[in-house]
């Protein structure tokens, strides 16, 4: 007759143990588990990627392009709300002005987009 003896786990479960040659069998299937967990988590990793990270990436470089490509006579909207034209181009920022007489410098950083030039075209 074999001996049976029982494990009590901290978290307070039991697992009844005997007294043989099983080591083999759980090495397997402790390996198989962890091959279940990991697959999972790998789909997430990519799912994540497609649907996050990739996006993110293109629209940060859609930004970019478009910041650098903004020249003296532009019209640009600000994250504020204000609409402007380029005054002066510089390293870090631009000069805009807002109204008649009225120039502010900006980050580069803080256009939101380009705004289409007005046509002044006349309706017949």
């Amino acid at each position: 007759m074999a001996e049976t003896t029982t494990a009590v786990s901290p978290c307070g479960g039991s697992a009844p143990s005997s007294s043989g040659g099983a080591g083999g069998e759980a090495g397997a299937a402790q390996q198989g588990g962890l091959m279940g967990m990991l697959f999972p988590l790998a789909i997430f990793v990519l799912i994540f990627y497609f649907f996050i990270i990739r996006p993110q990436r293109k629209r940060d470089k859609q930004q970019k392009n478009m910041i650098d490509s903004i020249q003296r006579g532009d019209n640009i909207i600000t994250i504020g709300g204000f609409y402007g034209t380029v005054r002066e181009v510089r390293d870090d920022s631009f000069q805009i002005e807002i109204a008649e007489g009225v120039r502010v410098t900006i980050l580069k950083s803080a256009v939101q987009g380009k705004r289409a030039a007005a046509k002044t075209e006349a309706s017949a």
